[in-house]
């Protein structure tokens, strides 16, 4: 899959990049704190994990004001910029019903829209959200938390994806740490944590009328999963899915069960990129592609023919959802570091 960029500039003259990837019926996805249109697309396990969302379907992504490819805010962050932000993007599809799908702080951001456009959603699912920012940390683990990006961003950015992925290989931690800190500078992802911190959707969960599946991973390390239950408490008729792990961000560990139950709810078919597993030959193979050999020279080494090598090699790639050799030997690497 490839994605398309386009961009639109808001009322208040507000440039955002917003992306395209698959056809057929819309599912809008509000990212989490921060984000960048390109660089997630590099990341392989981000790569993956979206393609598999955008599978019989369009998957509709946008970099927020002050983040990635989209021009700097108007004004200082709040839920009423976010509303804003995401109906400009909105209004590029249509009047249809679309699928609507938060994480993270989007996870709020997609509930208050929800709420307001009652008509307009077909189905919501929320991953990794809360109902209340005050209730995600002590106060004094937030302060802490502010206090560090102004000091060290990128000390700060190496924290947050300890909290973030805690179960990732050490290259995954690295990527990311390094991801966040391109995606936005110091200041913006202050405003933007201290905003999440401060949100507050539980006076608006019962005026959202669209199905809700709320997903969480049980142990999550950033949003207790206790506001996972007061997000499906307070939406009509939700359904809450608790899933074992550790990690916030949903392409970091047990990717496909997330995936899963998600596809189920908006009615697609099973992804094809979901299973990540690898033969015992294929996992060989990866490993002779990190060491940089040829279709030829891993034939010679593994005493198979040089057709039968870059079947192997393609096959990993549909299997892993990759499109390059590199995405591969990365990929090996990482698991090689858990």
């Amino acid at each position: 899959m490839q994605q398309h960029i386009d961009r639109l500039t808001m009322a208040d003259g507000t440039d955002l990049a917003y992306a395209t990837v698959g056809t057929g019926r819309p599912l809008v996805y509000v990212g989490g704190w921060l984000g960048h249109l390109l660089l997630s697309w590099e990341l392989p396990e981000e790569r993956a994990f979206l393609e598999s969302l955008a599978e019989g379907g369009r998957l509709v992504r946008y970099d927020r004001a002050g983040c990635g490819l989209s021009g700097p805010a108007a004004g200082p962050p709040s839920m009423e910029s976010e509303l804003e932000q995401l109906s400009a993007v909105v209004d590029t599809l249509g009047s249809e019903p679309f699928d609507l799908m938060g994480t993270s702080m989007g996870a709020l951001v997609a509930a208050a829209w929800a709420a307001a456009h009652p008509g307009s959603v077909r189905r919501l699912v929320l991953y990794g959200g809360w109902a209340s920012g005050a209730e995600v940390s002590p106060p004094a683990v937030q302060a802490h938390l502010l206090g560090l990006i102004d000091a060290h961003w990128g000390l700060a950015s190496d924290v947050l994806t300890d909290i973030f992925a805690p179960d990732a290989p050490a290259a995954s931690r690295e990527r990311f740490a390094g991801y966040q800190r391109a995606s936005s500078d110091a200041a913006t992802a202050r405003g933007l944590l201290a905003m999440s911190y401060g949100l507050d959707v539980a006076d608006l969960l019962a005026d959202v009328r669209a199905p809700t599946l709320v997903l969480h991973r049980r142990h999550d390390r950033a949003a207790p999963v206790a506001q996972a239950e007061a997000l499906a408490r307070g939406i009509p008729g939700s359904r809450l899915v608790v899933l074992p792990g550790r990690s916030h961000l949903p392409y970091e560990g047990d990717a496909a069960s997330v995936v899963a139950p998600i596809r189920r709810f908006l009615g697609l078919r099973a992804s094809r990129r979901a299973g990540r597993v690898l033969t015992a030959r294929q996992v060989e193979v990866a490993a002779l592609v990190s060491e940089g050999l040829t279709n030829r020279e891993i034939a010679n080494r593994l005493g198979i023919d040089e057709r039968s090598a870059e079947g192997h090699v393609e096959r990993i790639l549909l299997r892993l959802g990759f499109h390059s050799r590199a995405q591969i030997a990365t990929w090996f690497t990482a698991r090689a570091e858990r």
